[in-house]
């Protein structure tokens, strides 16, 4: 198990996105990086990549907005194109800063965002690093358990923390009993905030042509996408199976495919030593 490295002071700051609120911190000089969390129930941006902020700080220009809906940034996102409201979103973040281009990072939802971005707007992604990215094969297969119990949180008898440690313990990671009590106790007081609750940020969708709209290989653009790839998946991810890097790595022309053994859909946490390292090199052209 890695042991958990301390998250450097980071700059903050609350961005002006299209009348909304996105809250971004940063950290580190060099070439931009954009670390987009994932979806789950009371995710944000710095907890979820606290073991890898300090090390790829060291070398890039750390930037880690909280996705639309989540954290510190405003509540809502349109459930007819939930992947395109994140990527307009994250689009407003690069025009906030000033920034032409910057390499993505994406873990699950935040994978989605930045598969969007780069399909949309190939010329603003420099290279992309997705970790059991979302919307990968969704038309061509029911559900995995683990999806659907991110997906029924907000529904039924409503959010409650046995139902965020299950979820966690259960479906997001290999070893449940390296999760401490204080990351399910933070990630359900997050999840229970009452404009989140109002409108969760991942639900199912309530259409075919939202449905159709979240499977990105359905999409004719991702057999055109250029944008160097590096997609890392858990060969244990109970949330989105592992055959999606697959079809990714058949689909674009530059990914390339790393399956981890012994990792759930957590990648960037279970194995931080090994993403950080493999991120890096990547990210700088050394692989």
């Amino acid at each position: 198990m890695t042991t958990p490295t301390e998250v450097p002071a980071m700059t903050e700051h609350l961005l002006d996105v299209e009348g909304k609120k996105i809250f971004v911190a940063e950290t580190g000089r060099g070439a931009p990086v954009l670390l987009l969390h994932g979806g789950g129930p009371g995710a944000s941006g710095v907890s979820n990549y606290s073991r890898n902020i300090a090390e790829l700080s060291q070398e890039f220009r750390v930037i880690v907005p909280d996705l639309p809906g989540y954290g510190r940034s405003s509540k809502g996102l349109d459930p007819a194109d939930p992947f395109g409201a994140l990527a307009t979103g994250i689009r407003g973040v690069l025009d906030q800063l000033g920034l032409e281009k910057a390499h993505f990072v994406g873990n699950s939802y935040g994978g989605a965002c930045a598969l969007r971005l780069a399909l949309d707007t190939p010329q603003r992604v420099d290279r992309m690093v997705l970790m059991g990215p979302g919307g990968i094969g969704t038309t061509r297969a029911l559900p995995t358990p683990g999806l659907n119990s991110l997906l029924n949180y907000y529904t039924g008898d409503g959010p409650s923390r046995p139902k965020l440690e299950k979820f966690i313990r259960d479906y997001l990671v290999f070893n449940a009993a390296h999760v401490p009590d204080s990351i399910i106790d933070a990630r359900y007081r997050d999840s229970i905030d009452p404009e989140v609750v109002a409108a969760p940020p991942l639900r199912r969708p309530k259409s075919l042509g939202a449905l159709w709209k979240m499977d990105f290989t359905r999409d004719k653009r991702l057999k055109r996408l250029a944008v160097p790839t590096l997609v890392l998946w858990g060969a244990a991810d109970k949330v989105n199976r592992p055959s999606g890097g697959r079809m990714l790595a058949e689909r674009m022309p530059n990914c390339d495919l790393y399956e981890v053994a012994n990792t759930g859909h957590w990648v960037q946490w279970e194995r931080a030593d090994l993403f950080n390292r493999l991120c890096a090199d990547f990210l700088a052209g050394r692989r």
